[in-house]
């Protein structure tokens, strides 16, 4: 007895639809840039109208590849137990649209970064390609970037953008925003801007920011004290200490740019416990706009980072590499959000 047909759509009906081959059409679904605009849209849009969807698994049979991606969350010290950024969380539906929308599944998992999860994920190949969030101290975090790259492991990871990065990076103008948050101060008469945040290679994010507020700072022709910068790591906690350290170093200060909005909400409730008021004696700028921003008491002034574009930018970023073929930009703007705690 012979095979009833299927009545499923293939992607030969749509090639000879669109009137294109068959891989023409493999390709579009992909999302290649091989393909012209004009063609994939046409060839998307009869995909629709058959209900058409891509067969993963001859896919994977077919070019060797798995279809998912990996997605590796670090530790990072947080209030709860999650040890995850609360930025790196809101990252985490983007990611997860961005891949549906290219048919691939997502691996999500928490790693510490002293394990062997460089060996284990291009060992197993679970996974075509690794997106990186999260990672603490740098200086640790270099010697496995080497690794992967020595390995020829398709990753990327948020983080630093600059010449000396190793491996596919994706992350935000930090300088400039850096030197929008010291502008933005400036403009609002402060002279004596704080920074609380650890500015050097251990952190280069944080280091770049730094550097971009006292661009701001040079440019109106001041200067900072050295007093007035406290090292920090992106916790609340780390934020309350570093804030208690610069009251103790009695240099007065009437502003502080935080490397991070945990960093400054930390700072703010020292601030409080000092009985100085916000933003009247000193304005607070942090950096990210995680939810807690907008409710801290007073709310935050804060550096954005474009979520959507920066979920959209890994994706697409570890799929050039898989695929073979140019990623799209690595370097993403920031906006400022002005709220009451710098005299919004």
């Amino acid at each position: 007895m012979g095979r009833k047909p299927s009545n499923k759509p293939t992607s030969f009906e749509i090639a000879y639809l669109a009137g294109v081959s068959q891989p023409t059409v493999s390709r579009a679904l992909r999302g290649s840039k091989s393909v012209s605009k004009e063609t994939r849209e046409k060839i998307e849009a009869i995909a629709r109208q058959l209900n058409y969807t891509v067969d993963k698994n001859a896919s994977s049979l077919r070019t060797q590849r798995s279809n998912t991606l990996a997605l590796l969350f670090f530790e990072d010290p947080t209030p709860d137990e999650s040890n995850i950024n609360p930025f790196f969380l809101s990252m985490l539906g983007s990611i997860t649209r961005h891949c549906a929308a290219k048919g691939l599944d997502l691996l999500v998992s928490f790693q510490k970064l002293e394990d062997d999860w460089h060996r284990r994920y291009q060992e197993s190949h679970r996974a075509d390609g690794l997106i990186l969030l999260g990672y603490g101290d740098y200086t640790l975090y270099e010697s496995r970037l080497r690794q992967l790259v020595k390995a020829g492991t398709h990753f990327v990871r948020w983080g630093s953008v600059d010449d000396g990065t190793i491996g596919a990076t994706v992350g935000s103008d930090n300088f400039g925003a850096g030197r929008l948050a010291g502008e933005h101060l400036i403009a609002r008469g402060r002279r004596q801007i704080a920074f609380l945040g650890q500015a050097d290679s251990h952190y280069p994010e944080f280091q770049q920011r730094h550097a971009g507020l006292l661009k701001a700072m040079a440019a109106a022709r001041l200067s900072q004290d050295p007093a007035l910068v406290v090292d920090a790591i992106s916790s609340e906690e780390s934020g309350h200490h570093a804030a208690r350290t610069l009251l103790a170093r009695g240099v007065s200060f009437d502003a502080i740019f935080a490397a991070s909005d945990l960093i400054a909400i930390g700072a703010l409730r020292v601030l409080s416990e000092a009985g100085l008021s916000v933003p009247e004696d000193v304005a607070i700028v942090g950096f990210d706009d995680i939810p807690a921003a907008g409710f801290a008491n007073p709310p935050l002034t804060t550096m954005v980072q474009d979520i959507r574009l920066a979920g959209e930018a890994l994706v697409e970023n570890v799929l050039a590499q898989v695929e073979d073929r140019q990623a799209p930009p690595a370097v993403l703007p920031t906006r400022l959000v002005v709220r009451a705690s710098s005299g919004g």
